[in-house]
């Protein structure tokens, strides 16, 4: 018997033991060991699976199929899109050992590995063998640190660490040809549903719609607007849905046409010597690149704010002379924090409370270095005495649910 036949054997009769177990008998401790050793083993389970798939043209040859895809989804009821997206991604992986071999030991999920594989691919072609292999191996070594999504805006930087001295050229174009590919995939539709609503789905570039939520997260008013009239919390979807449509009533008509009014302002980082040389990157607040071209089409229709710009800028440490932070602290909280600081929590800035890391009351600065956004659930965390506050190296914050015993101590 091969070893990958002994292993699923040994697999599937170690499943059929915990067919009926319980989990609600588990301790809490026991419960997060367990979820963890499951989704490293499913991860692993995975890669042996897009392993054989790889290895699988002969199956399909069989049968006359055109790849394992289709056999897939003549066999055994597949979706056409999911099953060729696997095999996409089992060809993509026998080109790359070491993220396959991190995938075989659990290190991270097959969504890192989809991110990794992108961000390898769009290096450019030219590029020494050795500078490649570093390039994968770093990406493994980050996928283990960071979720998928701030895992992708860490590839468009990747050669800044194992090749600057080509970075700076190789990061524009690839951020030029992110735009020009959203821009092809940009599309939107309106559906009448014929019950009183419309069904309106879209994409659009990432700059859109970070201009779209800024607009919509200006109308949520999350403090007041979150609540119903029974004193429930409504779902963010909604806010954002009843947001939209006081946005559009408050569109003025008469300034449409040419240039669509006023836009909105945009906090951009980056040096002037950029923005006129047509060098590197910029960021918006909330991480997301855009080359230095967008960054012109933005200035003349949106309000850009200079961060590190070397303009005018208004005071932002403000110390003991106020006790509420200012929108421009706000704004520059927004961009150094990019969402909530608890640990693992991504609320957006927009719903985020300034916090004091020593309260004003008690002799604690109104200013950037002593304050911090939290969303309002770890906001009221943070000032509750039933839960320890620890500030991490990294600036973020951890609260630990204390134990009577010392809460009597």
């Amino acid at each position: 018997m091969h070893q990958i036949q002994a292993t699923l054997a040994t697999i599937a009769a170690a499943l059929d033991q915990a067919t009926d177990a319980n989990p609600v008998f588990l301790g809490t401790n026991e419960k997060k060991e367990a979820l963890a050793a499951l989704m490293r083993s499913r991860t692993r389970l995975e890669e042996l699976y897009l392993r054989v798939v790889a290895s699988a043209d002969d199956v399909a040859a069989e049968v006359g199929a055109r790849d394992v895809a289709a056999w897939l989804i003549a066999q055994h009821r597949v979706e056409s899109p999911a099953a060729h997206a696997t095999l996409r991604l089992a060809q993509e992986l026998e080109g790359r050992p070491v993220v396959r071999a991190r995938l075989a030991q659990g290190r991270f999920s097959l969504e890192h590995a989809r991110v990794i594989l992108r961000g390898l691919d769009d290096l450019p072609d030219d590029l020494p063998a050795e500078v490649l292999a570093q390039a994968e191996v770093t990406l493994c070594d980050l996928a283990g640190e960071h979720r998928p999504k701030n895992l992708r805006r860490l590839t468009t930087h990747l050669l800044e660490v194992i090749a600057p001295e080509v970075a700076e050229a190789a990061e524009a174009a690839a951020i030029g040809r992110l735009e020009q590919a959203a821009n092809a995939k940009a599309t939107l539709s309106i559906t009448d549903q014929g019950d009183g609503t419309t069904r309106i789905h879209g994409i659009v570039p990432e700059t859109v719609g970070h201009r779209l939520r800024t607009y919509l997260q200006a109308y949520t008013q999350p403090r007041i607007a979150a609540l119903e009239a029974d004193g429930r919390v409504q779902p963010r979807s909604r806010l954002l849905a009843h947001a939209f449509a006081q946005l559009l009533e408050n569109t003025d008509p008469t300034r449409l046409p040419a240039h669509g009014g006023d836009a909105t302002t945009v906090i951009v980082t980056m040096t002037l010597d950029q923005l006129q040389a047509d060098l590197g990157a910029a960021w918006l607040d909330d991480g997301t690149p855009i080359s230095t071209g967008e960054t012109r089409r933005l200035a003349c229709t949106a309000g850009i704010i200079p961060a590190v710009l070397g303009g005018n800028s208004e005071p932002l440490d403000l110390g003991r002379t106020r006790r509420l932070f200012t929108p421009t602290q706000r704004k520059a909280l927004a961009l150094r924090d990019k969402h909530c600081r608890a640990e693992g929590c991504t609320v957006p800035t927009a719903w985020c409370d300034a916090h004091h890391d020593q309260p004003w009351s008690h002799g604690g600065h109104t200013d950037l270095d002593h304050g911090s956004l939290l969303c309002g659930h770890h906001h009221r965390r943070a000032h509750d005495p039933t839960y320890q506050t620890t500030r991490l190296p990294d600036g973020r914050y951890r609260f630990q649910h204390r134990t009577r015993t010392a809460l009597r101590r």
